[in-house]
């Protein structure tokens, strides 16, 4: 009775990019993983099962990922700032430290710090 179980949509995160995207493209893609993964990262706290924890995990590393291969340097740091917002969503404070620090934007930076106070220390 495989054929008509269901399949499991596939995340937005785990589809694969067949060519070359640009910079609006590649900040979209961001967009919308982090958009996805909002809610999976709130469910992804310290309580969470490993599964989660794990998909939360994924879809952050592909958003790392394709913001690094950004050359816009505005694009880039709202893109990091997504990421952030999303690592802070899972309470996982030290990758969010570690993005934090890597936005060169001072208004973006100032606005991070202003949102999520503990990542100044």
């Amino acid at each position: 009775m495989k054929w008509f179980a269901r399949r499991e949509p596939a995340d937005v995160w785990d589809e694969p990019v067949g060519r070359p995207i640009g910079d609006i493209e590649a900040a979209d893609r961001i967009r919308n993983i982090c958009q996805a993964a909002r809610t999976i990262a709130e469910a992804a706290g310290a309580s969470a099962p490993a599964s989660t924890r794990e998909r939360y995990e994924r879809a952050a590393r592909t958003a790392m990922e394709i913001a690094m291969k950004i050359s816009d340097d505005l694009m880039r740091d709202d893109a990091v700032r997504r990421i952030v917002d999303l690592c802070m969503k899972a309470e996982d404070i030290k990758t969010a430290q570690i993005l934090s620090r890597a936005i060169q934007a001072g208004w973006i930076r100032e606005a991070v710090l202003r949102d999520y106070p503990t990542l100044s220390q």
